[in-house]
């Protein structure tokens, strides 16, 4: 127990006890005022005006309130036109503006004849109440003398004098029960009556839109799914950043939209064509083309310009707000079982144009050309065509697929001809196919020359990644190489030779391909085919490379196509497909056909087929030299991570280097020969240095390491 130290020396300071707890006790802080109620009262308002609903409202009351207003301008505005001269002033500026004189001579003429019209209605106006007057009392005389002869009828008839004036009587009596109805409904009417008006106003003003941005919706303000109209397409062109063309809608004044042709519905879009006034080119807006997508309020991806057969002219096809990214549905082949084949007459089911018509194109006695990017879709589309047409058991397959990852499998039993892998070996086969091909072309023109009545049946010559073969460095026993692009490739003459003569036999060549270049798609064979398609492509020197020089000029462009967004949209140049009058190339949004379908559909086309046997060439039992071919891909690089020498190996023999390569295979390769891979900066690296010493110490010990 401890109590309290009384200190008896005076003026001493008692020094503070440890066990003994001091307990400070403070004042109350001071009570904050309160906030006066105008201040509240403000802050509660200001909440309230501000608050999103309340300026969603007070918009929504404003732009039903300025339909009001607008409407009675643009009402107002019609019943102008209609009495006076300014819609043929507005035409005639506007045909002086494009250029166009005999169009506004016309014009001229027609309100010339207006205004002789409208004077003489308005002179016979001067006479029109004494006519009037006199039409009044004849037709009153008549009448009455009418129901008179009416009356003696039915007295005569009745034998009852009074009946004389009953169709009178009867006639008067209507009058009175008209004027009746009229008291009545006169007073309702005048009430009524303005509010209809008001009603009728806002129809129009909300049908064209008629009010401020700020008043509009929030869909229509930030130009997210806009309606394309005249003003806004009109607008679009005059902002476009071409000096001729804005001073010549400046000059037309309200009447910029006569040069459009009608807006139409197009799919999931709409079309429209416009008339460029004089001094402005079609090039000038094809070269403007995001710009104008911009001003419409769509990316670029969702307008087409095309150049229709009339002169001075470009076509606008305009997507709806992302309609172009949703899906066109399954192919016919895979939801129709019971549709068949013609090579002759039919046409091949490949996709949508971009108005929402299918597009289908003809195969008949046309050589086939598709390229584009990797991983775009190139051989799902080629692929696509062929499963059509080999529901015609009379055509014939030769297949190389020098990708050899087993795209073309499910033709083991189809095609007579399947080659699959993509290693040299491989192209020396495609190359001997495409031979043996023009052999066959040569033997069946020389029948016909004997037999002019002679037919045979289609011959589809197909190589997919057509690329490697023409990019192919090995040479045969006579020097002359495999790839290439001169007079002394085999692939490329034989190639050439089936351009020039398979048609006329129906031997045709189709081929897919990446990244054209003057090294793996020569110009001669590209220009040989008749169908050309391509996807999404790089640059507009490719765009050219793959369509022509034309299609690129009247408006194609694959190369603005969008990569990995756009899989399976090809723009093709061909008279085998349908297209707008005056165009030299269509858009196509491809049918995706996945493997399994695929594989069904080539069942139902081996049932329709007597059997065949398949020639099978596939990269299955390759030996390769693992550690030469690790020294390879390394090339000249100091030191490569285990990662990207096992990407390069992937793809320098993918069905040797499959997935079975991991890190831990290539770890013991090296480990085998007395090196292993080490970490730099924390990651795996093979060093080109090991490896070259790991090829030498073998070399001199006479041992070998094979992949298996």
């Amino acid at each position: 127990m401890s109590g309290n130290v009384v200190h008896l020396h005076k003026g001493s300071t008692p020094e503070p006890d440890p066990s003994v707890t001091t307990l400070t006790v403070l004042p109350d802080p001071p009570a904050a005022p309160p906030v006066p109620l105008w201040l509240r009262s403000g802050r509660a308002v200001r909440t309230a005006v501000t608050h999103e609903t309340t300026k969603t409202t007070a918009r929504t009351v404003a732009r039903h309130g300025l339909y009001v207003v607008g409407g009675a301008r643009i009402v107002g505005r019609r019943a102008w036109d209609s009495r006076t001269t300014a819609r043929y002033e507005r035409y005639m500026r506007t045909a002086e503006a494009a250029g166009n004189f005999e169009a506004a001579a016309e014009w001229e003429e027609r309100g010339q004849r207006f205004r002789e019209a409208r004077h003489r209605r308005r002179m016979d106006l001067l006479h029109s109440p004494l006519d009037a007057a006199k039409g009044a009392a004849v037709s009153a005389g008549m009448g009455v003398g009418g129901l008179v002869l009416l009356g003696v009828a039915m007295a005569i008839a009745t034998k009852d004098a009074t009946e004389v004036v009953t169709p009178l009587m009867a006639v008067i009596k209507f009058i009175n029960l008209l004027i009746t109805i009229v008291q009545v409904v006169w007073g309702p009417a005048l009430a009524i009556g303005p509010f209809l008006a008001l009603l009728a106003l806002w129809s129009v003003g909300a049908h064209q839109q008629a009010a401020p941005q700020w008043a509009l919706p929030a869909n229509v303000r930030s130009g997210e799914g806009e309606p394309i109209t005249p003003s806004i397409v009109v607008k679009a062109l005059r902002d476009l950043g071409v000096p001729a063309l804005r001073k010549a809608i400046q000059e037309m004044g309200d009447a910029g939209a006569s040069m459009l042709s009608p807006i139409v519905i197009a799919g999931c879009g709409v079309e429209v064509d416009v008339t460029l006034p004089s001094g402005v080119s079609t090039v000038e807006v094809q070269n403007r083309r995001r710009k104008l997508a911009e001003n419409l309020s769509r990316h670029e991806h969702e307008v087409f310009i095309t150049i229709p057969q009339a002169a001075r002219t470009v076509r606008l096809w305009i997507a709806d707000s992302g309609a172009l990214d949703e899906p066109i549905g399954p192919s016919p082949l895979v939801t129709d079982e019971t549709i068949t084949a013609d090579y002759k007459r039919g046409k091949a089911p490949w996709g949508r144009n971009l108005r929402g018509d299918a597009a289908e194109l003809s195969t008949y006695q046309r050589h086939l050309l598709i390229t584009g990017r990797s991983n775009q879709g190139k051989t799902a589309a080629l692929r696509s065509l062929a499963l059509w047409l080999s529901l015609d058991r009379s055509v014939q397959f030769w297949i190389a697929d020098l990708k050899g990852v087993g795209d073309w499998s499910m033709y083991d039993g189809i095609a007579q001809v399947l080659i699959e892998g993509p290693s040299d070996d491989h192209v020396i086969q495609a190359t001997e196919m495409v031979e043996n091909a023009v052999e066959e072309m040569n033997r069946r023109i020389e029948e016909r020359r004997t037999n002019p009545a002679a037919t045979f049946p289609p011959l589809i010559v197909l190589v997919d990644e057509a690329q490697v073969a023409f990019m192919c460095p090995v040479k045969g026993e006579d020097g002359r190489p495999y790839g290439g692009a001169k007079a002394t490739s085999r692939y490329f003459m034989a190639v050439r030779k089936i351009h020039n003569q398979g048609r006329a036999v129906d031997v045709l060549m189709w081929q897919g391909t990446q990244d054209p270049t003057d090294q793996n798609l020569p110009k001669l064979v590209r220009e040989g085919a008749h169908t050309r398609a391509s996807l999404v492509l790089g640059t507009e020197a490719q765009s050219r490379m793959a369509l022509g020089d034309k299609a690129v000029d009247d408006g194609a462009a694959p190369h603005l196509l969008r990569q990995g967004l756009d899989k399976g949209t090809l723009v093709v140049a061909s008279d085998g497909i349908e297209m707008p009058a005056g165009q030299s190339s269509i858009t196509v949004r491809t049918h995706f056909i996945d493997d399994e379908p695929a594989a069904e559909i080539a069942e139902r086309a081996k049932a329709l087929r007597d059997g065949v046997t398949t020639l099978r060439v596939a990269d299955q039992a390759e030996e390769r030299d693992a550690l030469a071919d690790v020294a390879t891909v390394i090339g000249d690089a100091a030191r490569l991570r285990t990662n990207e020498v096992l990407k390069r190996l992937h793809s320098l023999a993918p069905t040797v280097y499959g997935d079975q390569w991991t890190n831990d295979r290539l770890k013991s390769l090296l480990e085998e020969h007395g090196e292993e891979p080490k970490k730099s900066h924390g990651v795996m690296v093979v060093h080109r240095d090991h490896v070259l010493r790991a090829l030498a110490n073998r070399d001199t010990d006479g041992s070998a390491s094979a992949a298996q």
